[in-house]
């Protein structure tokens, strides 16, 4: 066992999979000897070499040109959008090209394509540096997309990611960062498309990814003492999503929070609400609630970004509200 950082934890699952495959490279900005802007790539280039680690210009169309054209003769890059913010700058070459290929070849080329990123707010980085973008890219068919929490899932959902035939954005919350937790040694591999239950209550069930999982599990333990029981349930893979598993735990207590760093508008949250309420209404014992970022930009002001993103004095404070209205 080891304690590692989330950071420390990326670093260890794409060096997991570099060494098991040469066919795994990465390319990025700044990902070579500086080990990433984030330090998520540490290492990476001491062992594994220029040819491999590519540091690339501040383009993010040539990352992604060039690890689709890698992907399709028979690599299988992991390419790092430095922030989810800039993929704004190439959502053409991700939406209609890399996520619509294989289909539109009928199958006869796959894209075995990762493209990760720094996502979402709370290092106060401003309104075009702390976007949630988990929702753009749910959105588009032919991409998978998963937000890990903590550094054991990191390193597993790496590893499935990397060996799955479709591209698969890879969104890593910058708050969870400097976050540790131990992690066994030896290979670890995770699934595509399984949801966590992450804690057992019979009160309520929290649906939520990212950052806002420790923050929901701490909200849960502040609820208990109200006598508010939750589960808690990490989705970690919006797509594929875990249908069984937040249906299970919500028709086990008939009460379904999410709880979104996203914008509230389409957010994901409001997909799962709306398979819930088709799938489990007569389940249910009260109204599904979303607690979320507003649809704003989000402020670089300590105080107004702290007040935007969800906290868990809001979650606290939303739920309990609702259970006992």
């Amino acid at each position: 066992m080891a304690q590692l950082t989330f950071r420390e934890a990326i670093a260890r699952g794409i060096a997991q999979e570099m060494r098991r495959d040469e066919s795994v490279l990465m390319i990025g900005e700044d990902i070579g000897a500086a080990g990433g802007v984030f330090k998520g790539t540490v290492g990476l280039f001491e062992e594994f070499g220029g040819i491999r680690v590519r540091d690339t210009p501040i383009s993010e169309q040539a990352i992604l040109g060039a690890a689709m054209g890698a992907a399709m003769t028979g690599l299988r890059p992991i390419a790092e959008i430095m922030f989810s913010d800039f993929f704004a700058v190439c959502w053409d070459i991700v939406v209609n090209e890399i996520a619509k290929s294989r289909y539109m070849t009928n199958g006869q080329m796959t894209f075995p394509l990762v493209i990760r990123s720094g996502n979402g707010g709370g290092l106060r980085f401003g309104a075009q540096h702390s976007q949630s973008v988990e929702n753009w890219a749910m959105q588009v068919p032919g991409l998978k997309v998963v937000v890990p929490s903590n550094a054991l899932d990191v390193i597993g959902l790496m590893a499935a990611a990397v060996r799955d035939p479709d591209p698969v954005i890879f969104l890593e919350a910058k708050a969870l960062y400097a976050t540790k937790m131990e992690v066994p040694d030896g290979e670890i591999v995770d699934t595509l498309g399984s949801a966590k239950v992450v804690r057992k209550g019979s009160s309520a069930t929290i649906v939520t990814i990212g950052a806002m999982v420790p923050r929901s599990l701490a909200a849960a333990e502040e609820l208990a003492a109200q006598g508010i029981d939750c589960t808690v349930v990490d989705v970690r893979s919006l797509i594929p999503l875990d249908t069984q598993t937040i249906l299970r735990e919500v028709s086990a207590t008939g009460r379904l929070f999410t709880v979104e760093e996203n914008p509230r508008v389409l957010g994901w949250g409001a997909e799962i609400s709306s398979i819930v309420a088709e799938e489990l209404f007569y389940d249910l014992d009260g109204p599904i609630v979303r607690i979320t970022t507003p649809h704003i930009p989000l402020p670089a002001a300590d105080a107004l970004e702290d007040m935007a993103i969800p906290s868990v004095s809001r979650i606290v404070e939303e739920i309990s509200r609702s259970m006992n209205g």
